[in-house]
């Protein structure tokens, strides 16, 4: 007598049909405890159902089986999956419809349509109820007309933003039952992604949390984490071995892959230990700007240079102080940032006026530098009502060189200092290092693009602009003999 596996879409009657799938090895398909785990709590119906976990733990493999599932004993079922590309949402179609080509279990149960990327279950295609999975691009305007039964959005850390994802989990409402599902490994600092998943983690409490599993299950959400601690030494392998909960992935693979000449300490940490990770063009590392903050504030009073970058519209407007009283001792203060309002409008002249001048009363401004030909109203108040100094300093290719040469130097010698600023150290964050034909570099945007609104936050660099105007104009003040405040 079979045992009692209960009923569709409970873990024990899953495990059993799983066990006659054969995977692409040509061996049968059995369940890790990591893997029961997240299908037992997706099967709670919670509708929305994160399972982030590093490369190669074969998350893509348990969801093809989970969609192929879903089709065969969910009437009428559409599941829709996308990814950041068509061709990334196909290895998840190629996963699925391997199970359905080599499994015994599964032969004639369904059509697979390569061209069209659909497996249909159980009819003809041309049946319009016929149960389907359904690969799209990650493209929230082609998903609108989808009203899903079960939603995959496959590596979300990839997408420009999260607008797919938002459009199908929006629909969910409209079948009684839907759910959606993202799997994952980490994304970059800053992101829409990673934004979503710090959200996921401060709406509950954990049902579980290990020192490299975070669990927690309500009644809207199911989020599943692996990961190595934030702080945690991402070359010890064991560790390391701690996120991976794959049993085909050991401490002495794991050694292997770190040793490979092609690998890289942010890939490394991204796709191994699920750890968010800027791209590697960053012109700064965060442990390099970890490694500048400092506690000491500038005093009230003492003098500073002040850099300025404006924009009226879609950047930001970005003031930074920096003090430096001797050469090898610059201490930027915290940066005003002015955002336009993202309805069309300009950032306020007033607000732009008024950030000048209470730097100034706080700390009297030595000089103001900025790209006096992008305000030249701005430029003129501040000279002539405020009576200060104004440097003129354009955006040519070769004073951002100088200004990137300046900064570089010195912050690798240790004469940068930072008092952690939030929006100072993202923009910081955000720039890349970009080669000139001359050979030197500039501090640029991550993307020149201007299109996504979302996707501002994690460009934009002025107040570093700002930041490294000041700090060459101060370096070539105090190389020439001027000294302010501190002896």
């Amino acid at each position: 007598m079979k045992p009692d596996t209960g009923g569709p879409f409970t873990l024990p009657h899953f495990a059993t049909w799983a066990s006659g799938l054969v995977l692409d090895n040509h061996k049968p398909w059995v369940l890790e405890d990591f893997q029961r785990w997240f299908i037992e709590d997706l099967f709670t119906g919670a509708p929305e159902n994160w399972f982030i976990l590093p490369e190669g733990n074969g998350k893509t493999t348990l969801i093809a089986g989970v969609v192929l599932y879903h089709i065969e004993f969910k009437p009428e079922a559409w599941v829709p999956v996308g990814a950041s590309a068509r061709d990334q949402a196909e290895i998840l179609y190629r996963q699925a419809a391997g199970f359905a080509l080599r499994s015994p279990s599964l032969r004639g149960k369904f059509r697979c349509y390569d061209g069209y990327r659909r497996i249909v279950f159980g009819a003809d295609d041309k049946d319009a109820l016929a149960p389907k999975i359904q690969v799209f691009a990650a493209d929230e305007k082609t998903g609108d007309g989808v009203i899903p039964t079960l939603a995959v959005v496959d590596e979300p850390h990839r997408l420009a933003h999260m607008g797919l994802y938002r459009t199908w989990s929006g629909k969910l409402d409209k079948r009684p039952g839907a759910q959606i599902v993202a799997i994952s490994v980490a994304g970059e600092p800053g992101s829409e992604f990673e934004a979503a998943r710090e959200a996921f983690r401060k709406a509950a409490k954990p049902v579980e949390r290990t020192k490299t599993f975070l669990r927690i299950r309500t009644p809207d959400f199911v989020y599943h984490e692996w990961s190595v601690p934030a702080k945690g030494n991402v070359d010890d392998f064991e560790l390391v071995k701690q996120a991976n909960p794959f049993s085909g992935i050991t401490v002495e693979k794991l050694a292997k892959k770190r040793a490979r000449p092609t690998m890289t300490l942010g890939h490394w940490k991204r796709m191994t230990c699920n750890l968010p990770d800027r791209s590697e063009d960053s012109a700064i590392t965060e442990q390099e700007w970890a490694a500048a903050e400092t506690s000491t504030e500038i005093p009230a009073g003492e003098r500073v240079w002040a850099g300025l970058d404006i924009a009226w519209k879609i950047d930001t407007t970005a003031l930074v102080p920096l003090w430096a009283p001797r050469e090898d001792y610059r201490v930027f203060g915290p940066a005003r940032v002015l955002t336009p309002p993202r309805d069309g409008g300009m950032v306020s002249v007033y607000d732009v006026k008024s950030a000048i001048r209470e730097l100034h009363e706080r700390n009297p401004i030595i000089a103001l530098v900025m790209d006096t030909h992008k305000a030249e109203d701005i430029y003129t108040w501040a000279k002539d009502e405020l009576g200060l100094n104004v440097v003129d300093r354009g955006q040519s290719n070769a004073l951002a060189a100088m200004d990137y040469e300046r900064f570089m130097e010195a912050l690798r010698n240790g004469w940068l200092k930072h008092l952690g600023d939030a929006d100072l150290t993202a923009h910081v964050l955000n720039a890349i290092a970009v080669r000139l034909d001359n050979g030197k570099a500039r501090f640029e945007r991550p993307s020149q693009s201007r299109r996504n609104v979302r996707e501002q936050a994690r460009r934009v660099i002025d107040a570093l602009t700002a930041a490294s105007m000041a700090n060459t104009t101060a370096a070539a003040d105090l190389a020439a003999g001027q000294s302010w405040g501190m002896a």
